[in-house]
């Protein structure tokens, strides 16, 4: 085999590193796409046999955004193995205790029941701020689109682009609100 052959091949099986942040996005629709890159997916050689899956690091955990009421609605049970050692967690005080475990959680949940969950879990990196450790930026080659755009605060926003941003009704300066 020539050596531009081998590594071609050596670059198709070569482990990548991509960064997805989480910054108001849906953990459980975020977490099928991350699945995806863990087990190798997204690349051409995929097999269910194959372990071609990636690294992925999530940044800003603390900040995702559930749905409607879910951090009321939605539970997680744990139980620690001993007699009567069953709970239920409500989202929002599993969030509070651990900002990055709802977003395991997730992507645990979407890697399924095959043999090689655990080897693709353990490529999971998930951080609850941009903070990232020196080793793990220097391998990072790419960035996981997000689902969809944060939106932009009105505190962030100039007060030059408030004035300019069109209005729809223009009310008398003489108008008093009830």
């Amino acid at each position: 085999m020539s050596i531009v052959r081998r590594s071609q091949q050596w670059g198709t099986f070569a482990r990548m590193w991509h960064v997805f942040d989480a910054t108001w996005q849906d953990p459980y629709q975020s977490s099928q796409i991350i699945a995806k890159y863990l087990l190798g997916r997204h690349k051409p050689i995929s097999h269910p046999m194959n372990r071609c899956g990636d690294h992925v690091v999530v940044i800003n955990s603390s900040e995702i955004a559930l749905r409607g009421d879910e951090w009321q609605m939605r539970v997680y049970f744990h139980h620690d193995t001993y007699h009567g050692g069953a709970s239920w967690t409500k989202a929002w005080e599993l969030h509070k205790k651990d900002p990055t475990m709802i977003m395991k959680k997730a992507v645990y949940r979407a890697l399924g029941n095959n043999l090689t969950r655990h080897q693709a879990y353990a490529r999971l990196h998930v951080f609850l701020d941009d903070k990232i450790p020196l080793e793990i930026q220097q391998n990072l080659s790419s960035q996981i689109k997000q689902l969809r755009p944060v939106p932009q605060r009105l505190d962030q926003i100039s007060p030059e682009e408030l004035e300019n941003f069109p209005q729809i009704v223009k009310l008398p300066e003489t108008y008093v609100l009830t």
